[in-house]
């Protein structure tokens, strides 16, 4: 199980409305009572994505979720500075050698930005030197 926003709860749950308001005062009961948490919401998806995708993705995601930009922009703090590291950890699991030539380079960078992380985070974990500071 895993938490909900609002608005995915809306969605999932409009075709099951059987008078119109109905649903919005249930979802409006809920989150009087805390059941519904935006804040929840952003902290699960960090728990559960933050290990394998960057800022970019999940951002991407929490926006999907119908989530404000408060709540966002909050979470988007948290990473920042984990970025550098869980690149370079993602980027071992898959590969643990770096490019030797061009079109690995274009490889590592495309699997990498295709994760979320930035270019200059992408430049970093492809320079190598992963013993300086982050």
């Amino acid at each position: 199980m895993r938490e909900h926003s609002r608005q995915e709860l809306e969605r999932k749950l409009a075709a099951h409305e059987e008078e119109p308001g109905q649903l919005a005062r249930a979802l409006d009961e809920l989150q009087a009572k805390g059941f519904i948490s935006p804040e929840r919401v952003a902290e699960s998806v960090l728990h559960r994505r933050a290990a394998r995708l960057g800022a970019g993705r999940i951002r991407q995601e929490l926006q999907a979720k119908g989530l404000d930009g408060e709540v966002v922009a909050q979470a988007m703090a948290q990473l920042k500075g984990t970025e550098l590291a869980r690149a370079r950890e993602v980027w071992r699991r898959k590969f643990d050698a770096l490019p030797q030539d061009a079109a690995s380079r274009a490889k590592q960078s495309r699997f990498l930005a295709a994760r979320g992380f930035g270019g200059e985070v992408i430049r970093r974990v492809l320079a190598g030197g992963f013993d300086d500071a982050d």
